[in-house]
């Protein structure tokens, strides 16, 4: 029983030796991971500033860019709308000249025209007013229209 004890003893032993062995394998590779992340995460916190760098003049290149097409644009269109307007006011003057050759009134005219009207309609609805309406008589000519007919042959007129 002795044997069986020592035998059992000395397999704890063999073990816990390789169970030391294994976790000082497993603690020497994480301390060889940490140094070569170290390393390369330095070259790589390197490599990502220069990238940034680079990336970082392309978008000032871009926004100089757009500036410049903003301004230029913004001029062609202030340019652009006095054109505009002088093409506009020559366009209704035509317009005006050839209305006036055919003889159709002006707009101020025909306001003027408007104005008359309401006036002289004002003015009738004053007399209207002032003088009582008298009834007006039924016209006469019915009857010395039918007078004048001619009459038919055989007597009766028709």
């Amino acid at each position: 029983m002795n044997k069986k004890i020592e035998d059992l003893e000395q397999e704890e032993e063999a073990l816990a030796r390789a169970v030391r062995s294994s976790a000082q394998q497993i603690w020497q590779a994480g301390l060889g991971a940490f140094a070569k992340a170290q390393q390369e995460g330095g070259r790589e916190f390197t490599r990502l500033v220069r990238d940034g760098t680079e990336l970082q003049k392309r978008a000032r290149k871009v926004e100089d860019a757009t500036d410049t097409v903003a301004r230029k644009a913004e001029r062609a269109s202030r340019r652009s709308s006095g054109t505009w307007g002088k093409l506009e006011q020559v366009f209704e003057e035509r317009v005006a000249r050839a209305l006036a050759a055919i003889d159709v009134p002006a707009r101020s005219e025909i306001e003027a025209l408007n104005h008359r009207i309401d006036e002289l309609e004002r003015m009738l609805a004053e007399l209207s007013v002032a003088r009582p309406k008298a009834t007006p008589k039924k016209p006469a000519a019915k009857k010395a229209a039918s007078r004048t007919r001619p009459r038919a042959a055989g007597g009766d007129a028709a």
